[in-house]
């Protein structure tokens, strides 16, 4: 290979992968690394696109009560099990037709395309199942609530 084209290629080279470790670690920042969820901002910008596209979306926040106490009493590996484990009960609910992510802490909050053609009793009830922890079964009752997107105010 002529030593010139070796030369104006090789920096095109290191640029592209830069740019692919850079793409990388972006998409990681997005993501809460114990959930797997969407973070906050990586959440809260396809939320957006879900809403402008489906007028009948909804928002559904979620709270662990009491998840202090589970923390301090079982320890928080039993914690880190209570947030994965509401991860994955709202990801599944989610499925297909919405997305799920991690707002910080206790808190979890999804986006579908229609709350009706979903079973909000059916998150409920999953959420409510106790976790199987150390051969115990933990329970953290979460509080939920849901709000459609013709009442939530929306950015021009």
């Amino acid at each position: 290979m002529d030593l010139q084209l070796a030369a104006s290629v090789a920096p095109l080279l290191g640029w592209a992968v830069h740019g692919g470790i850079l793409t990388r670690r972006l998409a990681t920042a997005r993501r809460d690394p114990l959930t797997g969820l969407h973070t906050r901002a990586g959440w809260t910008a396809r939320a957006e696109h879900l809403i402008r596209r489906h007028p009948t979306a909804a928002v559904l926040l979620v709270d662990l009560d009491h998840f202090k106490t589970l923390n301090d009493t079982h320890g928080h590996a039993a914690g880190d099990a209570a947030l994965a484990a509401t991860a994955d009960r709202l990801r599944s609910w989610c499925g297909h037709n919405g997305i799920a992510g991690r707002l910080g802490g206790d808190e979890f909050v999804a986006v579908v395309r229609d709350l009706a053609a979903t079973d909000l009793g059916a998150l409920t009830a999953a959420l409510h199942e106790p976790l199987p922890y150390a051969g115990r079964r933990c329970r953290w009752p979460p509080r939920s609530g849901p709000a459609s997107s013709p009442s939530c105010p929306r950015r021009r």
